[in-house]
């Protein structure tokens, strides 16, 4: 059982659009400044999706560059870009994700229905993100949306060897219609799963929608990390919008503290992911 908890915020995603979710970040002012106020608040990993001047979700290279130092100026969190973007996006532009050099890119371990949508992750593109990111030197963080995903990643592994920085870190991807319910039980299940994964793997996990709560809990009683975000939840609770991303962060750090698991800080993330010190 882990003493500290990382927090991961999600402020973004590629789902929702601006005109219903006002309080969404899009720009990349409206990122730097949500980005400091979670850090002030425990976050320690932001996970990013960007958006075009229209704010729908984009991929641009140049803004994802821009995005990554905007971001690394204004805080010390671990900048984690989403290499999924949205279900639509080809591979070949999911791949350019990586030229932004980000510390951390996510790595979707298998396809999965995505609500009326199919998000789409053959095994040789699952390989390919692998391994250039191995290269790079680019942590992943292993995206899970069902049990089996898990026994996908211990095939990677086996076949292609460790991550960059040599440590495994999974996040479960709970509630999304589709894939693996947001239960205790199910993430009980996932649990039990990671101990076939080498020594020393690590887990976070994601509630979506009003499975947030739950998952919250289960992950933090069964030693898991956390992650948060207007990516995954839209609803505070029954009929109250989310005001902001820093409203759920400060959720999930008094969870964590009532855990007697208090939030770690970037540098503490950076030691547990294996991702080197900034310069």
């Amino acid at each position: 059982m882990t003493t500290t908890t990382l927090i991961t915020v999600a402020p973004t995603g590629a789902e929702s659009s601006k005109a219903d979710v006002p309080a969404l970040p899009v720009t990349i002012d409206e990122l730097v400044v949500t980005a400091k106020e979670c850090e002030a608040l425990g976050a320690a990993v932001i996970h990013v999706h960007i958006r075009d001047d229209d704010a729908r979700p984009t991929l641009d290279p140049g803004r994802l560059r821009a995005t990554v130092a905007a971001l690394r100026e204004s805080t010390d969190l671990v900048v984690q870009l989403s290499s999924g973007g949205a279900v639509t996006d080809p591979e070949a532009d999911r791949l350019a994700v990586l030229d932004a050099a980000p510390d951390m890119a996510s790595c979707t371990m298998g396809t999965v229905n995505f609500g009326d949508d199919v998000f789409l992750n053959r095994w040789e593109f699952i390989v390919d993100l692998h391994t250039r990111m191995q290269e790079r030197g680019i942590v992943p963080e292993y995206e899970i949306f069902d049990l089996g995903h898990l026994t996908a990643l211990q095939r990677l592994l086996g076949k292609y060897g460790l991550p960059a920085g040599g440590h495994v870190h999974v996040d479960f991807v709970m509630g999304v219609p589709g894939g693996m319910p947001g239960t205790a039980d199910a993430l009980v299940a996932c649990r039990q799963a990671v101990r076939d994964l080498p020594e020393g793997t690590t887990f976070a996990a994601t509630g979506v929608g009003r499975t947030t709560i739950p998952v919250m809990l289960a992950a933090l009683s069964t030693g898991g990390h956390l992650r948060v975000g207007m990516e995954d939840t839209l609803t505070y609770a029954k009929g109250r919008p989310v005001d902001s991303n820093m409203q759920l962060v400060a959720r999930a750090v008094g969870f964590a503290r009532l855990a007697e698991r208090p939030p770690m800080s970037p540098a503490e993330a950076r030691e547990l992911l294996g991702i080197p010190a900034r310069p």
